[in-house]
């Protein structure tokens, strides 16, 4: 398992050094100006690389960009529209000039409009930490009642539309503008958010577009990509759907064990592979994680390793981010997974046995709470989070326990 941190630019409060402090191996960024659609130059990569190639005091930092998250699939791609054939040749082009700057590792996601959803994105918890948290009331409320999306009735059921008008009601503006600002923060790798009136307007555009035909989409794009990415070196890996259920009439079609099998057997090519988020697909109770991983590992390139804590029962129900080995997800078994499918690489003589993954998100805690990261993404939540994950990484491969002790 390859440490790696992700990282925002020049301008993310938490530094190189920080990074280096923090003991990690390799670094998880992406060109965030450039807008989808668009290609990536190799000046463009070249200076990335040279940014985080050097500390504070121009000393060298030892570290490499080894995973790029996201390289952004524009929405024209998704719903085949616009200048969607375009877009899919200059993905192409930025693959090879990312292949000619040796990074292999391309992270992407398929959801529409929205790259992560969450309704508060500092939630209090009881020890004074803050961390991310999804409230299926809050959001009822805003699709029912800020948004007003005309079919936001027949999402819900009645007792949680109740619930969700009597949440609004309570709400006095400055609290509505917030709920509005923390759902549609855009993406987390960039600056911009859109407004109210931007979100209708996207919805407008997935209007007509089921799940089964945003499903063929995809494979349409990757049997474009995966071939390319293969003759390359490169390995793709999609994100699931954050959450792992359908918000706002959007289909979501990425939440399940059963949706990557799909994905890996209809373009059965060792490049089309996951990026496996324990996070955003511990949402969903029916996700055995565990299992996936030693199910559908041999196409994991990417690992996102992070804790969630469901707080009912109900499909779509409310959640926040955990400490990592607090939540719903088994991160021992997890990891334990994890750990015997790279053994299993090793066996095979595969030159990608290490498979990088990085603490995702973060509670923030201590100091926390006065450097203006993005959300999930604090400087001290995060090295807490990776000292846990590599104590148990430690622990499984010590030969006491792997079981290779002479």
């Amino acid at each position: 398992m390859r440490q790696t941190w992700r990282w925002f630019g020049p301008s993310d409060p938490v530094s190189i050094d920080d990074m280096l402090q923090a003991g990690v191996e390799g670094v998880v960024t992406a060109l965030h100006h450039v807008p989808p659609g668009e290609v990536w130059s190799p000046e463009e990569i070249a200076q990335r690389q040279r940014e985080l190639s050097i500390m504070r005091d121009n000393q060298p930092s030892g570290l490499t960009w080894e995973v790029v998250e996201s390289l952004p699939v524009s929405e024209d791609i998704k719903r085949q529209s616009g200048a969607w054939r375009a877009h899919i040749e200059n993905w192409k082009t930025s693959l090879s000039h990312l292949a000619d700057a040796g990074i292999r590792t391309i992270c992407y996601n398929f959801m529409p409009v929205l790259d992560w959803t969450r309704t508060d994105l500092a939630y209090r918890l009881g020890n004074g930490a803050t961390c991310m948290r999804f409230d299926a009331v809050d959001f009822a409320a805003f699709d029912l009642f800020l948004l007003e999306r005309p079919e936001a009735h027949g999402d819900f059921d009645a007792e949680l539309i109740e619930e969700a008008r009597q949440r609004f009601a309570e709400m006095d503006d400055a609290r509505r503008q917030q709920l509005v600002a923390n759902i549609v923060s855009g993406l987390p790798g960039a600056a911009t958010h859109m407004t109210i009136d931007e979100v209708k307007a996207h919805l407008d555009l997935y209007s007509g577009i089921s799940a089964d035909r945003l499903r063929q989409n995809l494979l349409d794009f990757l049997g474009e990509v995966s071939p390319f990415a293969e003759d390359l070196g490169v390995r793709l890996c999609c994100h699931p759907d954050d959450p792992p259920f359908p918000l706002l009439g959007l289909p979501r079609i990425m939440s399940t064990e059963k949706d990557y099998r799909g994905l890996i057997e209809a373009i059965d090519i060792p490049a089309n592979g996951i990026t496996l988020c324990t996070g955003s697909l511990g949402v969903r109770r029916d996700n055995d994680l565990p299992g996936m991983m030693a199910r559908l590992g041999s196409r994991v390139h990417f690992l996102h390793l992070r804790n969630v804590a469901l707080e009912d029962r109900r499909a779509g129900g409310s959640f926040h981010e955990a400490a990592h080995l607090e939540g719903n997800t088994d991160m021992v078994a997890v990891i334990a997974a994890i750990l015997a499918e790279e053994a299993k690489r090793k066996r095979q003589g595969r030159d990608n046995w290490q498979i990088p993954f990085r603490p995702d998100h973060g509670q923030n805690i201590l100091d926390d709470h006065v450097r203006q990261t993005r959300p999930g993404y604090p400087a001290i939540g995060r090295l807490k989070g990776l000292a846990e994950l590599r104590g148990i990484m430690t622990a499984i491969s010590h030969p006491m326990f792997s079981g290779e002790r002479n």
